[in-house]
């Protein structure tokens, strides 16, 4: 049998030894000019080479973890909803979540792995992908973890919750973003847009109010609480005329704070119309009823005027 000397043996490992790291170093060269080209090929917008290009980077250099959330947003874009039910098309989106996710664990930069996030839940929450919620939920949860500053992840899971009737976990979600962000605005209208939709009429003010307390110059702000006055007395039919009157007098009054800080608001005229035609409706005066829908009227015309020159670049005349 032929024995190799002790010298041989570790030449030959040593050669072995860089015959590898040199065909490792090709192939890290080899991946990144594969991701460069898939770059791209995405920022042009050909997704399917792009997906190629990215998934060959990957297997040539799986430390090349960012090419993780590109592969899956090209496979995402690729992807389409009318062609649910087809094996090809639904594979794009199974390879989309899987590389989401890993994405989300494995990416080295921060906002790539927000990102793979943010895409992840929009692909289970979306009734035209994987239309599975309860896999957004601890998805959402684990956003609100990384980043309790970021109000949009509350309102995610306030969503999927209402959606699954889980009212009192919806809630407290808003409820949350409040405490976070006590002088952020979108909060408020969130809050409030909630409660309306539960049907919790006081509560809606009361939300409502807390954002005019934020922004009481803002005429949007008064504005929309009129809105929301108007609608209860229009739509709901259990108030009695009286109640109706008083409703239709603190929209009027919010209105007139509204076109008090922006006279030329033409949305404001318009509304204020609305509610003095409604306001008519209620009143038994008949010399009243009238003039009510004479200022209504023109509110009517106003506003109309005011589009008018808006729309031709202009600007109302002093004094109008």
């Amino acid at each position: 049998m032929r024995k190799f000397s002790n010298a041989a043996v570790c030449a030959l490992v040593v050669s072995m030894a860089m015959a590898v790291a040199g065909c490792g170093q090709i192939n890290g060269l080899k991946a990144k000019m594969a991701f460069r080209e898939a770059n791209g090929l995405y920022q042009s917008g050909d997704y399917r080479q792009a997906l190629a290009a990215y998934e060959e980077s990957i297997e040539l250099d799986p430390s090349l973890t960012d090419a993780y959330f590109y592969l899956a947003n090209s496979a995402d874009n690729i992807y389409r909803a009318v062609r649910r039910g087809e094996p090809e098309n639904d594979a794009l989106l199974t390879t989309a979540v899987e590389n989401y996710e890993k994405a989300s664990e494995l990416a080295t930069q921060p906002n790539i792995r927000k990102l793979a996030l943010e895409y992840l839940v929009s692909a289970y929450n979306s009734p035209d992908k994987m239309n599975d919620p309860g896999m957004a939920e601890p998805l959402v949860l684990r956003m609100i973890e990384m980043n309790p500053e970021e109000m949009e992840n509350y309102f995610a899971a306030a969503g999927i919750y209402e959606d699954f009737g889980e009212y009192e976990s919806a809630e407290e979600m808003f409820l949350k973003a409040q405490e976070m962000q006590p002088d952020q605005p979108t909060v408020y209208m969130q809050l409030a847009g909630y409660y309306n939709r539960a049907g919790e009429f006081e509560k809606t003010i009361e939300a409502l109010q807390q954002r005019a307390a934020i922004e009481p110059n803002n005429p949007e702000v008064y504005y929309t609480i009129a809105t929301y006055y108007w609608d209860k007395a229009y739509r709901d039919f259990r108030i009695q005329a009286a109640a109706k009157q008083a409703l239709v007098q603190t929209g009027v009054d919010m209105i007139d704070k509204a076109i008090s800080i922006k006279d030329d608001y033409d949305e404001a005229l318009v509304y204020k119309g609305l509610l003095l035609r409604l306001q008519a409706n209620l009143e038994t005066d008949r010399p009243k009823q009238l003039a009510l829908l004479k200022e209504a009227d023109d509110l009517r015309d106003r506003a109309e005027e005011l589009r008018k020159i808006k729309s031709a670049g202009g600007a109302p005349a002093a004094g109008e």
